[in-house]
């Protein structure tokens, strides 16, 4: 009786071990599904488009600005969608809502690929802005904030993004072969397919975390309520939308404009496409830095730091780029931080305001980031055409980058 009595607190201890082992594979298992989805979600849902932006055009007998609209109604949809995705995965969780996305997105791409008409186009592109709020980095983000502790989140997201950051490395020349090899329309199919295929079964995997799973986690509508509230009364929160909008917005202006500045600034085409090439895999190590540099400092002050040097990059770019080296050091200077803002949102807004409420106040941040993304770098490719010149709204990202990192830095001792 006694030996009996004896094993009990033995087996429940090796019950906890074993509970907490599944749960550790799970969560990393869960980790590398993410990084697979939000690789291929972007590169089919956003990259792709640019490979088939002219091809698209002609299959509908108009103009390249006319179908690039499509992306920019796309990306306010987005925006739309973002705070009421947000509120639901708080309530519910990810899986039904990512599945259902991915499933949602697959049959618009394929509705991409028959499209007759522009109107057509339109339409297929605003259901895929609704779907890919639902698909890729907040509601992936929200999902592993709810999982993983403070002491191993930043690595998780670090390696979602890790993924993710090489997506227009493999999507663009992939589409590209695809286009070369079977037109557009069957090339855009086959993309649907792939998208269907590595997204859907992964998302399937998502659970929401348990009590026995994670600590701290609070109950009901009510309290995530008040933690919305709390956060939206609190000056912080809109120093760190601020700063985001404002660094984001040079990021999105530099991200469109940067191959036809450096043609204008005497490069051959050839070079421009390469050099603008190396931000997606300088964001990768970006990424790595600030994780990295997180450990030894605060996040929003290392964040501030890496805004006031992209500053500096994208601000001595008009000056000295015209040469091979100048320009190849500014875009350095630069693309280290183009991927740090994507880790500094979940990382402030998970230590400051708990994860109970986190997708939906991360999506309350990403409507305005959206819209700027939607819509920045239509207005500084306007004034850079009115101004013959690209030099007003180069200078006018780096002053964007120094309101970002003022304000990040306010944001950490706020």
């Amino acid at each position: 009786m006694l030996r009996q009595l004896s094993s009990i607190p033995t087996s429940g201890a090796a019950f906890l071990r074993g509970r907490r082992r599944a749960l550790t594979d799970y969560r990393w298992r869960l980790v590398a599904a993410l990084a697979i989805s939000q690789t291929v979600g972007y590169g089919v849902l956003f990259y792709a488009f640019s490979v088939f932006l002219v091809p698209t055009a002609h299959g509908l007998h108009t103009s390249v600005p006319v179908v690039t609209g499509a992306l920019t109604c796309s990306l306010l949809a987005a925006a739309a969608a973002a705070v009421p995705v947000g509120r639901y995965m708080d309530l519910h969780g990810g899986r039904l809502l990512m599945s259902t996305g991915s499933i949602a997105a697959s049959v618009l791409v394929v509705g991409w690929s028959q499209v007759g008409a522009v109107w057509q186009l339109y339409a297929v592109w605003i259901g895929i802005g609704v779907a890919s709020a639902a698909v890729l980095y907040e509601a992936a983000f929200a999902v592993i904030v709810s999982w993983f502790e403070p002491d191993s989140r930043a690595k998780a997201l670090l390696a979602v993004t890790i993924f993710a950051g090489f997506a227009s490395s493999i999507f663009l020349p992939s589409s590209g072969l695809l286009l070369a090899d079977v037109g557009w329309r069957d090339a855009v199919l086959v993309l649907a397919g792939a998208h269907a295929a590595l997204t859907v079964p992964f998302h399937l995997l998502v659970r929401r975390p348990s009590q026995l799973s994670m600590k701290g986690t609070c109950g009901g509508e009510n309290d995530r309520r008040k933690v919305v509230a709390g956060a939206v009364r609190d000056p912080a929160f809109w120093m760190l939308g601020g700063s985001l909008l404002a660094q984001g917005a040079a990021v999105f202006v530099m991200g469109v404009l940067l191959v036809a500045a450096l043609r204008d600034l005497g490069h051959s085409a050839t070079f421009s496409a390469v050099a603008a090439g190396m931000l997606g895999v300088l964001s990768v190590s970006g990424r790595l830095a600030f994780t990295a540099a997180g450990k030894r400092a605060s996040a929003t002050d290392v964040a501030a730091v890496v805004f006031a040097i992209q500053a500096i990059g994208v601000g001595l770019l008009p000056l000295i780029g015209k040469s091979v080296v100048g320009a190849i050091a500014c875009i350095l200077t630069f693309g280290l931080g183009f991927g740090v803002s994507t880790l500094i949102r979940p990382a402030v807004l998970a230590a400051r305001y708990g994860t109970d409420a986190f997708a939906t106040l991360s999506g309350v941040l990403t409507t305005p980031l959206t819209l700027v993304k939607a819509l920045a770098p239509l207005g500084a490719a306007a004034w850079a055409g009115s101004a013959h010149s690209y030099t007003p709204p180069l200078v006018t990202s780096a002053v964007c980058c120094l309101i970002g990192a003022a304000a990040m830095a306010l944001t950490g001792r706020m």
